[in-house]
């Protein structure tokens, strides 16, 4: 096992911890962005670092695909690839053979998809998904599970469940590098609490280094995914970091952390950015809405990023859509939101202030809504 997990301070179930990996010492909880080819897209590897990025994502499907891992494994592994000196966690491959291509069968052996290349069948098994990541060279790699939507009902959940424990398996014997990097498996089973359970017992028992909380975030209602994330932090160990897979807005990072979870990611804070949506305390800011093109203030007063410091909202409204530079502007602010959003849950839960922080960021968005409310 190449990872150690300290807990610094706790409030009931939310914790504040230190996460050490081969390459960085991160603070938990943190939020992880999503750099699907080797980049999150318009931002250096400078710049994430100086908004405070800690691990960021690779995406093994579309590396595999270009510039192959082979290459990347030549060169000296992903991140001497991008220049990117601290974590990086990558993911099986097997979340985008579902949701990007024409699934064509999932089977006992792996994932059968249309290669986007060429159309021809294209096999993706838990062996070679490790492989893949072994080459890569993540701090974090993922085991390759069997993803079902939590909309879906019936016996296809309970199928895809237990796959994923007797893939874990397979993951486990192909791993050839347990000492550099971190096997995560992936608690499975939709919405049903004795599916749940049955996976997080599975997992536990072979002492993986960390556990992630999969198959949420896919149209599922608030009630039930936030009550999903609160069973399985409560089995999962307390001495293993605790991963919520494609969890990216604001409120459910708060929610999640104060019931237990460490590490979260999704492209949402740069998506929104390039539909030129900024992420403020209040919620959102449409820069795109006309009332913004005189506005001479920053995105946020409050906010110390380059951009808030720097730029008016005039000025951004002026790009956004129109030119590279505003989605640039909108991902840098956006980030460096989530990063900020990451530390002040850290230092209010090491300092005791968990409660009241919790408070202050519910109020601030409540504020916003009453008023918008009241305008109509």
């Amino acid at each position: 096992m190449a990872l150690r997990f300290e807990v610094l301070g706790r409030f009931n179930r939310a914790r504040a911890a230190h996460l050490t990996l081969p390459h960085f010492v991160c603070e938990t909880p943190l939020f992880m962005p999503v750099g699907t080819q080797g980049t999150i897209k318009g931002l250096t590897t400078n710049q994430l670092e100086e908004i405070g990025c800690q691990i960021i994502l690779g995406n093994t499907y579309h590396l595999a695909l270009r510039p192959t891992s082979e290459l990347i494994d030549e060169l000296g592994g992903l991140h001497k690839f991008m220049n990117w000196p601290r974590a990086m966690l990558t993911d099986s491959g097997g979340f985008q053979m579902v949701s990007l291509l024409h699934l064509a069968d999932i089977t006992e052996k792996g994932v059968t998809f249309q290669s986007p290349v060429d159309g021809k069948p294209m096999l993706l098994t838990p062996e070679e998904s490790i492989q893949i990541q072994n080459r890569i060279g993540a701090d974090i790699i993922m085991a390759l599970d069997d993803v079902v939507r939590t909309i879906i009902t019936g016996p296809r959940i309970e199928e895809a469940m237990y796959r994923t424990l007797r893939w874990i398996d397979r993951c486990i014997a192909a791993h050839k590098r347990p000492h550099e990097q971190n096997l995560f498996g992936i608690v499975q089973g939709g919405l049903d609490p004795v599916l749940r359970d049955i996976c997080v017992r599975g997992l536990v028992d072979r002492n993986l280094p960390g556990y992630a909380i999969g198959g949420l975030a896919g149209g599922e209602d608030k009630d039930s995914f936030w009550r999903v994330v609160a069973q399985c932090t409560a089995a999962l160990p307390e001495d293993k970091p605790r991963y919520v897979m494609g969890v990216g807005y604001p409120l459910d990072i708060v929610v999640c952390s104060a019931l237990g979870a460490d590490m979260y990611d999704c492209v949402y804070p740069t998506r929104t950015a390039r539909f030129g949506t900024a992420l403020v305390p209040e919620g959102l800011l449409k820069l795109k809405n006309r009332a913004m093109s005189d506005d001479t203030r920053p995105i946020d007063p409050a906010c110390a990023c380059m951009v808030c410091k720097n730029y008016t909202r005039a000025y951004i409204h002026s790009l956004v859509t129109k030119d590279a530079m505003g989605s640039q502007l909108l991902s840098y602010h956006n980030l460096y939101y989530m990063m900020q959003l990451s530390r002040n849950l850290h230092s209010s839960i090491v300092q005791g202030r968990f409660p009241e922080f919790v408070c202050n960021f519910l109020q601030k968005m409540v504020c916003i809504s009453l008023s918008l409310s009241s305008c109509h």
